[in-house]
């Protein structure tokens, strides 16, 4: 069976999720376009650890939050705009790009978090900390050391920082084992900062828009 590339991009995104020095991606996106319970948040999270899981013997809530969680990944990775970023990146590293732009796509939401979301930043966090760790029994043990470390590192907040985004893109290069010029992907970052930014606020709405359009989850204030 032939793939596309965007579908080829997704797998090896997803090959990533797993392994001893597992990075997260874009758990803050994720996260903000669950609902506000304990259950959906961790249903939105547990698509990057869904791998040999039986998913029948889920809550509703969680499946409702894992089926919402692809349905995220589906709608960014085909949409044109997110399509046309990832042309920016030079060709040894476009491979890549969808990887880049999980990560630096959290990086935009924080900047932009009054603009685009609510509550606060700080007060969606602390909730969302708790409600993982509240629920940390119910989750696959390679998931239950990921959210765990996240929380006690405060791994969110991190990205911030541009810095910490290259850092935590390296630490991703640094897991794949074929060779490869992922590494250092953040010098290419910088030059088209501006241009990736308002191609994140072109497209986020437009994905928050869709997921309150397809409704696979039950709204809940």
């Amino acid at each position: 069976m032939l793939l596309s590339v965007n579908q080829r991009q997704h797998r090896f995104r997803y090959s990533l999720t797993y392994g001893s020095t597992h990075q997260p991606l874009n758990y803050l996106a994720h996260l903000y376009l669950a609902q506000p319970t304990a259950r959906s948040r961790l249903g939105n999270l547990l698509g990057d650890f869904a791998k040999g899981l039986d998913t029948s013997r889920l809550h509703p809530e969680i499946y409702a939050g894992l089926l919402n969680h692809r349905a995220v990944d589906h709608f960014t990775d085909q949409h044109p705009i997110v399509t046309d970023l990832k042309r920016r990146f030079s060709p040894q590293r476009r491979r890549f790009a969808g990887i880049t732009l999980d990560v630096l796509f959290d990086h935009f939401l924080i900047q932009h978090w009054a603009q685009l979301c609510s509550p606060g930043f700080d007060q969606f966090l602390a909730s969302t900390y708790c409600d993982l760790t509240n629920l940390q029994n119910d989750m696959p043990a390679p998931m239950q050391r990921t959210v765990m470390r996240m929380v006690e590192q405060d791994w969110i907040r991190s990205y911030n920082n541009l810095e910490q985004v290259g850092f935590a893109l390296d630490r991703i290069a640094s897991r794949i084992r074929f060779k490869h010029r992922f590494d250092g992907v953040i010098e290419e970052v910088y030059p088209l900062y501006p241009e990736l930014e308002k191609g994140f606020l072109l497209f986020f709405p437009d994905l928050q828009q869709h997921i309150s359009d397809i409704k696979l989850e039950i709204r809940r204030s």
